[in-house]
């Protein structure tokens, strides 16, 4: 089940909980008891590797166009 963090107004403490995605938008009461909380936007990083083909990284000088064009 998705982890979804929330703020509150009122006190400025954040907190998360566990609830289905079509619940992530409902009112959430902050642990203290207050109404008043607004979900956060959180990023999400997934790392690993990938099975089956990869591609090979790209070479060159980096840059925005490979290292070759731009001056």
């Amino acid at each position: 089940m998705p982890r979804y963090e929330y703020r509150c107004r009122t006190c400025g403490d954040s907190f998360e909980l566990s609830r289905p995605m079509a619940e992530s938008s409902a009112p959430a009461a902050c642990p203290a008891g207050h109404d008043d909380t607004v979900k956060l936007l959180s990023a999400v990083a997934v790392g690993g590797t990938a099975t089956g083909s990869s591609a090979p990284a790209p070479s060159g000088g980096g840059g925005c166009c490979g290292g070759g064009c731009c001056g």
